[in-house]
């Protein structure tokens, strides 16, 4: 069977299962068992496929159809800041919502070395990339599951920066190590009640610890944005990403702890998602 019969194949299959990205997943799927790339099957539609990578590519097909498990998890990868993450069902799959924020970081810190907080660091994308473009920089991450810092871990040492980045096992109600320029956080949002209303893939086979929010989303910004208070420095910037709709509750916390809003960053969509503040001192 050719490359271009089993992409189509893979394709009809997940179509018919309600995968709207049917087409990239099935590229996706076979790239990884073929060792090819993308590019490859569309320069050469014809490439032989090996019967062992077949039935490979027609079990990963039967995951993403059947049990609507993320192709990130069934590649154990996920591009992010041009750079491939190793991913598993301990961390979040990163987004590109997740981007704007090191965008917009990473033009307002240019030719600066902020040492940087991550606070529930997951698959280490944010402080890497940051730590990618602002050469300089040190920083630390976070996070209260060990899984998920054996991850970041690797991530930091496949990509070359290991030395520059201290992970520690801590939520941030215990963390008192540190002064910092800047602290960054993607925590929890989702409020709890609503996470059964989130698409099977996210709520059967992301973790939950990353995206239970509390009663209304906002329990662990709460606990983030006062602890930052604490361990900002002087003109120290607090760099948030927050849910679609809770800019003004959001923003109201912020306030009550002295922080004065510097930028808002807006998704494709052009909902408020990302919140960027500095700590007033006076």
């Amino acid at each position: 069977m050719t490359s271009n019969e089993l992409i189509k194949k893979g394709s009809d299959i997940l179509k018919k299962n309600k995968i709207k990205s049917h087409i990239i997943d099935s590229e996706l799927l076979l790239s990884n068992v073929s060792g090819k790339s993308r590019e490859s099957f569309l320069l050469n539609s014809n490439f032989k496929i090996d019967p062992s990578q077949i039935r490979s590519f027609n079990d990963l097909v039967a995951r993403r159809a059947y049990r609507k498990e993320p192709v990130a998890y069934l590649l154990n990868k996920k591009e992010f800041w041009s750079m491939k993450f190793k991913v598993n069902k301990d961390v979040l799959i990163p987004r590109p919502e997740t981007e704007i924020l090191v965008e917009a970081l990473v033009k307002y810190y240019k030719g600066h070395d902020p040492f940087i907080l991550d606070i529930g660091t997951g698959s280490g994308c944010i402080i890497i990339s940051l730590l990618q473009e602002l050469k300089q920089s040190k920083g630390v991450a976070i996070d209260i599951s060990n899984k998920a810092l054996k991850i970041a871990k690797k991530n930091s040492k496949i990509l070359n920066i290991p030395n520059r980045i201290k992970f520690v096992k801590a939520s941030i109600c215990n963390f008192n190590s540190f002064k910092f320029d800047l602290i960054v956080s993607n925590p929890p949002y989702i409020a709890r009640h609503q996470l059964k209303n989130l698409d099977v893939g996210i709520k059967k086979f992301e973790p939950k610890i990353a995206l239970d929010g509390g009663n209304d989303g906002l329990d662990v910004i709460r606990k983030v944005i006062y602890k930052s208070r604490k361990i900002l420095k002087i003109n120290g910037m607090l760099a948030l990403e927050i849910g679609n709709g809770q800019y003004k509750k959001v923003s109201q916390i912020l306030k009550l702890n002295k922080f004065n809003e510097k930028f808002l960053i807006s998704d494709y969509k052009n909902n408020i998602r990302c919140i960027l503040s500095v700590l007033n001192h006076y």
